[in-house]
């Protein structure tokens, strides 16, 4: 693994990625295309199912520490960073696992792969409610990174892309329509569970529903791997990618959207662990950080609602939307550092950089679609993971110490530098005009 990662990172041979990603998808007979299926599961079941076993997904993995965390630590005889520690580094399984999950989406389809994180993610939870000591938490955490990396947002874009081909946007906006809503249902779901039951039930009961509900959710819904071509519908070619097939331009369009992935990634994260804490170090009240925090998850779906209304009357290329979303941040960030601590202050920039953060999540999926076409997208996703998810878990620990020792303005100028340096990376990528 470390020979493959290494000149992805040190000796920035970006082309390497690239050249896989067609090796691996050329000839394949799944080689991806638009795919039209007479499967009577229809497309809305397929978003619909998808979009349920996300939110169960992403409620009981990523969501999980912010409410057990502190539970967990005073079982353990541990710090709370310990804790978050041994969330970074699934954080950082996930991205190792990446690139292999996706060629794997590529080449066989996703109702296998999602199925089976189904049963990682509930062996993870279940050995995380049996951790007595921090080599088991940390082991717990491992488990589950394999588990994100097989059954979260990639995994899940990647499969719709192997049924759907490019017209895949609309059902990736679908998906996140509905799991835009993990956090409003997993964190009471969670503090509940751990209040009636203890923290290690809590664990167990998520497990019990990856089998009982999402595991036969994803088995029932989504097709084999064989269905496009048993079905009689020959594949119709994908539409023509945004780039030229050219070492030169696979390289560079890599780089600009790893560069915009990472930083966003960082900005993202830094904000989910610190958005209250940022808004009483600019001056707010304790009440408004609370009330403009809790908004940040409906600000993210009114903003998916909106992007999907404009995409399904108008043309719209991902990266006008991509552009929009990650421009909000920004001036969020100067709004609120211009203005400091007042309540409606507070209030637009939670909105703002809810709203674009919720099409980011977006424009993740459909970005790389839409430039390379649907060839490879798997495998491509699993490298542009590598940097967004090694930031990810980067970031709470650094804006953390950007934070208490050099206040709420350098804070605002750090995320608002890196989402500046991301919209400048999508600004030197080109659609096509033809």
């Amino acid at each position: 693994m470390l020979r493959t990662i290494t000149p992805l990172f040190f000796a920035c041979d970006f082309a390497w990625p690239c050249r896989t990603i067609k090796r691996c998808t050329a000839g394949s007979p799944t080689a991806f295309a638009m795919r039209q299926t007479s499967d009577s599961r229809g497309v809305l079941g397929i978003v619909l199912a998808l979009g349920g076993t996300q939110t169960l997904a992403w409620a009981s993995s990523t969501y999980l520490p912010a409410i057990l965390a502190a539970p967990i630590a005073s079982d353990l005889g541990v710090s709370r960073a310990t804790v978050f520690g041994a969330f970074s580094a699934a954080l950082l399984v996930m991205a190792a696992a990446g690139p292999a999950v996706g060629r794997t989406i590529d080449r066989a389809g996703g109702r296998n792969t999602l199925m089976l994180s189904n049963g990682v993610l509930a062996g993870g939870l279940v050995l995380l409610g049996l951790a007595h000591n921090v080599v088991m938490l940390f082991a717990a955490w491992a488990v589950l990174g394999v588990g994100m990396a097989m059954g979260l947002y990639d995994a899940a874009f990647a499969a719709l892309v192997h049924i759907y081909g490019q017209s895949a946007r609309k059902a990736i906006t679908g998906i996140t329509l509905v799991a835009g809503f993990a956090s409003t249902v997993g964190w009471p779901l969670t503090t509940l569970l751990d209040a009636q039951l203890g923290w290690r039930n809590a664990c167990f009961v998520w497990a019990a529903l990856h089998i009982v509900i999402a595991l036969p959710v994803n088995a029932w819904w989504l097709p084999h791997a064989a269905s496009n071509r048993e079905s009689g519908n020959a594949p119709v070619p994908d539409a023509k990618p945004d780039i030229t097939h050219t070492r030169g331009s696979r390289r560079r369009t890599f780089v600009l959207l790893a560069v915009f992935s990472a930083a966003t990634a960082f900005v993202t994260s830094a904000f989910a662990a610190h958005l209250p804490g940022l808004l009483l170090a600019m001056g707010a009240s304790g009440a408004a950080a609370l009330i403009a925090s809790s908004l940040l998850g409906p600000a993210q779906v009114a903003a998916r609602l909106m992007e999907f209304g404009v995409i399904t009357r108008f043309q719209v290329h991902p990266l006008a939307t991509a552009r929009v979303a990650t421009a909000l941040h920004p001036v969020g960030a100067l709004l609120l550092g211009v203005m400091g601590g007042p309540a409606a202050a507070a209030l637009a920039f939670a909105l703002l950089h809810g709203a674009g953060n919720g099409m980011i999540t977006i424009a993740k999926g459909t970005l790389p679609l839409a430039l390379f076409g649907a060839a490879g997208y798997g495998l491509l996703q699993g490298w542009l993971g590598i940097a967004s998810r090694t930031m990810q878990a980067l970031a709470p620990y650094a804006f953390g110490l950007v934070l208490d020792n050099a206040g709420g303005q350098a804070a605002l100028i750090v995320s608002g530098g890196l989402s500046l340096l991301a919209l400048g990376a999508l600004f030197m990528l080109r659609a096509s005009r033809g």
